[in-house]
């Protein structure tokens, strides 16, 4: 496993920050969310922002996402300004809570966004075969017909991942997806993540609290640290793919956790 303090992408990166901060005004004072920010994502890469409360990673993500709007720097993604990405619809996310519509059923909920999508897209959005060869995959297959209420927490959230990778948009922006759920169920979803983004090749930006996620999730984990929000060390992962439950017990796998650790102890007291 390496560090660096500025990753060098080989083809053209898909994302690009440069000199991003972010402030805002609360309680009569300013607070610095985000200052002198510079990241480049490559084009099928699965990178993780990493850091506790307060050191600006969601709001990080929301600016690549185009959700926010940056106070000074600039965002190109695919080679538009996030604005116009997020309009080209060049980003698919999923949110900490599955947000799945109540009235409608599982295929409903995955379908319904797709369907608005294949007029406007930029990029080809996913067959109705293709949508059920992932719910298949993530074991919903014969839970297409059922309401969110009539899912575990776990279910709805498969379907809120299957619904993001159908719109067969470049980028994922994760933004803790998998926090509400309870260890086991928590660490099943992390492989059914990576066995999607395997097949697909989507660009993920995930957000975490958890060293162990990050880890074996990510080919690349931003550290970040506030006070102000800021890039505070990069960690290239180089664990081999397709991982599994088992590489968490590997010698391997416990080297690269001691190390973010040690970065987040460093950069955070």
């Amino acid at each position: 496993m390496s560090e660096s303090h500025a990753v060098a992408v080989t083809d053209a990166p898909l994302v690009c920050v440069s000199g991003v901060s972010k402030t805002f005004r609360q309680r009569g004072r300013t607070v610095h969310a985000l200052r002198e920010v510079d990241l480049q994502i490559g084009r099928g890469e699965f990178v993780s922002l990493l850091g506790p409360s307060g050191c600006g990673k969601s709001t990080l993500l929301r600016i690549i996402g185009g959700l926010h709007q940056a106070s000074t720097g600039t965002v190109s993604v695919n080679g538009l300004d996030a604005d116009a990405a997020r309009a080209a619809k060049q980003y698919g996310l999923v949110p900490q809570s599955p947000a799945l519509v109540p009235w409608r059923t599982v295929a409903q909920n995955v379908r319904f966004l797709t369907g608005l999508h294949r007029g406007g897209a930029s990029h080809p959005v996913m067959t109705d075969a293709e949508i059920d060869g992932l719910l298949e995959a993530v074991g919903l297959a014969g839970f297409t017909s059922a309401y969110p209420h009539e899912l575990s927490g776990g279910m709805q959230q498969r379907a809120s991942l299957v619904r993001a990778f159908a719109l067969g948009a470049p980028i994922l922006l994760m933004d803790e997806p998998f926090a509400a759920l309870d260890e086991i169920t928590r660490a099943d979803m992390r492989y059914l993540l990576l066995d999607l983004w395997s097949r697909i090749g989507t660009t993920v930006v995930f957000v975490t609290h958890s060293v162990t996620e990050a880890a074996i999730l990510s080919d690349r984990v931003v550290v970040m640290a506030a006070r102000p929000g800021r890039i505070a060390a990069e960690r290239t992962i180089d664990l081999p793919r397709p991982r599994n439950p088992a590489m968490e017990d590997a010698p391997e796998f416990h080297e690269v956790v001691r190390f973010l650790r040690s970065d987040l102890r460093e950069h955070h007291g």
